[in-house]
């Protein structure tokens, strides 16, 4: 083999290896990712992945809706938060949401409630705090400093979407939620509107300073400096709301035990100017997923109207 020849074969390996090298960090993130499950619906497709989280130190599984218009192109995205015990599965296995998704062309990304697997002392000792229950805030107290699930609903997880799946298109999306994932969507809208078009909420934990539930969770996570507290608090952010005047679509049954128990307490959400509430008080519904059925596919056609806009 002359000189030139050889040259050139040692560049083309060279070549190679660069393009192969390239080709490895292009695909690192989704690398990162493990599907752990997958489901045809309604022509699109249920998947659920797991993966290693920066902000919670922990491996973190979270849900995804494809619907069949992701096949052609890019499709917006509605964040779905969960309530009080859930994980990334139960919207996604009760609601019915997929149909109206698969319709309107819109993904739904639900991620999970809290950490887990830690192993800190007491997470899994009460149903409304530690697993299961990490309220969508970032913990300021040292024990429950993994507890960050802010960060990774706003930052991690909206970041990860973006680098592995093409066709979801994170700049443009929507947050909803129910009980203490009502709570979670009001909050991280109310504090991010230009990340966001539209928000609604299931029974809403709407003023959690002013109810047990929030007042345990809060104490345990961000400590006594009340000031903390306000940062996660919708009834008073909305109090201070700066965004594009937007309208928030809340429903609520007037038979949910937690609504008579005032841990809710939506009609705390103060209007102004820019913001709008459309509170439906619904007669004989409860605080399940029968009632949140019964409504879903009227949030999915408000959100989907806005990200279409």
């Amino acid at each position: 083999m002359s000189f030139v020849c050889a040259a050139a074969a040692a560049s083309v390996r060279i070549s190679l290896r660069c393009l192969a090298t390239k080709a490895c960090i292009e695909q690192l993130p989704m690398a990162q990712l493990k599907e752990i499950g997958k489901n045809k619906m309604f022509g699109g497709f249920n998947r659920r992945f797991q993966h290693p989280s920066s902000s919670c130190g922990c491996d973190m599984n979270f849900s995804v809706y494809f619907p069949p218009a992701a096949d052609h192109g890019k499709v917006p995205v509605l964040y779905w938060l969960s309530g009080l015990t859930c994980t990334d599965e139960n919207f996604i296995q009760k609601s019915g949401v997929q149909r109206v998704a698969a319709a309107e062309g819109v993904a739904i990304v639900c991620p999970d409630t809290s950490p887990r697997g830690l192993g800190v002392e007491g997470e899994s000792d009460s149903w409304d705090f530690g697993v299961g229950a990490g309220f969508y805030l970032n913990a300021t107290q040292e024990k429950w400093k993994k507890w960050r699930m802010y960060d990774y609903c706003t930052k991690e997880l909206p970041e990860l979407l973006s680098s592995s799946f093409d066709q979801l298109d994170t700049k443009n999306a929507s947050i909803f939620g129910h009980s203490m994932g009502g709570h979670g969507a009001l909050t991280i809208f109310l504090k991010n509107p230009d990340k966001y078009k539209s928000v609604s909420a299931f029974a809403p934990i709407a003023s959690p300073v002013n109810c047990p539930w929030g007042q345990k969770a809060f104490s345990g996570y961000l400590g006594d400096d009340k000031s903390l507290w306000e940062e996660y608090d919708a009834s008073l952010l909305s109090r201070k709301y700066k965004g594009n005047p937007t309208k928030i679509l809340i429903d609520q049954g007037d038979d949910d035990k937690f609504y008579k128990e005032k841990q809710l307490l939506p009609e705390n959400i103060v209007e102004s100017e820019l913001l709008r509430v459309e509170l439906h008080l619904r007669s004989g519904y409860d605080h399940s997923y029968f009632f949140i059925a019964s409504f879903v596919e009227d949030h999915i056609k408000m959100h989907a109207t806005a990200l279409k806009s």
